[in-house]
């Protein structure tokens, strides 16, 4: 899971918590499912960022010194 579709997951969850009606999805408690993927996309982001950090990788060049040019 990568950093966007966590932030998706996150406005999926505000929305369903907060903006749509108790009731309109027949059976099924809206409120807790908004939370749920909340907690998820909340937990996708922290993951995501810690892989993110840990790649960075260091590249080293070694130009032309004294010792490597021809004469």
């Amino acid at each position: 899971m990568r950093i966007g579709s966590s932030i998706v997951l996150i406005a999926l969850g505000a929305i369903l918590t907060f903006a749509v009606q108790p009731g309109v999805i027949p059976y099924v408690n809206q409120t807790v499912i908004g939370y749920i993927l909340m907690a998820v996309g909340a937990v996708g982001l922290i993951v995501s960022l810690i892989m993110a950090s840990s790649h960075r990788t260091v590249v080293r060049h070694r130009g032309a010194g004294v010792d490597d040019v021809d004469v």
